[in-house]
């Protein structure tokens, strides 16, 4: 039997009574079209595979990184109810109570 446990508030999740949700995160640079006029002789399927090829052979993981990261994550149903509301973990701000003079 496997047993899961929230990745949040890392208490177990019981699979029997609980639900357990899933969030996948998926962080990739955003690579703008260059401004250029298209030249109508270039090969950019070749391009894109020596670019691909060249990111396989490439020794430093953590250039990789910079470009594409994945994960994966397992929530509690009170973790996911926060996680809903404030995805990026942002403080929210608190009000001010000014007196009334």
């Amino acid at each position: 039997m496997v047993h899961y446990t929230c990745d949040c508030c890392k208490r177990p999740i019981d699979s029997e009574n609980s639900i357990r949700y899933l969030v996948r995160l998926e962080v990739y640079a955003s690579l703008d079209p260059i401004d250029e006029d298209m030249d109508s002789d270039r090969d950019h399927l070749l391009e894109i595979q020596e670019i691909l090829e060249n990111l396989d052979s490439a020794e430093d993981d953590q250039i990789c990184d910079e470009v594409y990261h994945h994960a994966r994550y397992d929530l509690c149903s009170e973790c996911r109810q926060r996680f809903v509301k404030n995805p990026l973990g942002r403080q929210t701000m608190q009000p001010l109570n000014f007196s009334k003079n």
